[in-house]
């Protein structure tokens, strides 16, 4: 017969253990979460590593830049046109030009399709200010978006020249519009390497994803979530299994361009 004291230890023991397995999930859980766009040298977050981020930011200059010559994989992808990225750099943020009180529109012509996204100047004015410097110095042109992650967190991330994750326009700008900030899908926003290490590197959220407050959000898409959710249907080029790496389909932008509204 089981004494009240052997039953007691036994409901102690059960407890500790359902709390030690509650750890380990949310440990793991917060690991594939940060690990999505953090990456200094991981893959998201980073800009050096990836999206989480946008990353370490820093081209040493011996990273060769990825060119649009691979032949297109994907649902409505096509053969990039012919380029490669002209990665300019610029020692210090760009002089703010933007109206910030007005709202811009960005165009992503896709190897894969067309995505249009609108920006609040207002809400993220250093972020938009860059962007649209950006591509009004055809810097976005001809690169490849490099990371898809397709489990946990659910984004395409794009603007780096050298398609590794650790490529930036030499400049870095604070972060913004980060108060209560969230990521349902059609988020575009910054990825970094940290705090206050925007580059060049964005992600574009194509389905609800938990993400902390870390990401400065500067656009809401408009147009071509179907061309996103083919990207995410081709899958992506896991080699860890946990459903974040290199996007099967051929993603490239031939041309980006922002234009006030």
């Amino acid at each position: 017969m089981v004494t009240s004291e052997q039953r007691r230890r036994q409901l102690a023991r059960e407890k500790y253990e359902r709390q030690q397995a509650n750890r380990v999930e949310a440990r793991s859980k917060a690991k594939r979460r940060n690990a999505i766009i953090a990456g200094a040298v991981a893959v998201v977050v980073v800009a050096g590593a990836s999206l989480a981020a946008s990353g370490v930011f820093s081209s040493d200059g011996k990273k060769k830049a990825a060119t649009a010559s691979a032949a297109p994989v994907g649902k409505g992808c096509t053969t990039p046109q012919p380029g490669s990225p002209n990665n300019k750099q610029w020692s210090t943020e760009p002089s703010m030009t933007v109206d910030a009180k007005a709202t811009y529109t960005a165009t992503l012509d896709t190897s894969c399709g067309t995505v249009t996204f609108t920006m609040d100047a207002s809400k993220a004015p250093h972020t938009v200010n860059s962007f649209v410097f950006l591509a009004g110095q055809n810097y976005f042109d001809h690169t490849k978006c490099h990371r898809l992650t397709t489990q946990g967190i659910y984004v395409l991330q794009c603007g780096d020249p050298t398609a590794t994750g650790s490529g930036s326009p030499g400049y870095k700008f604070t972060d913004e519009n980060l108060t209560g900030a969230t990521y349902p899908a059609g988020t575009v926003a910054m990825a970094n390497s940290g705090p206050n290490t925007n580059g060049s590197q964005f992600f574009l959220v194509y389905k609800d994803t938990q993400l902390p407050a870390s990401y400065t959000p500067f656009g809401k898409i408009t147009g071509g979530m179907d061309v996103l959710n083919n990207i995410a249907q081709a899958g992506e080029n896991d080699a860890n299994g946990q459903g974040d790496g290199a996007p099967n389909a051929t993603v490239v932008f031939n041309k980006v361009t922002a234009v006030k509204d």
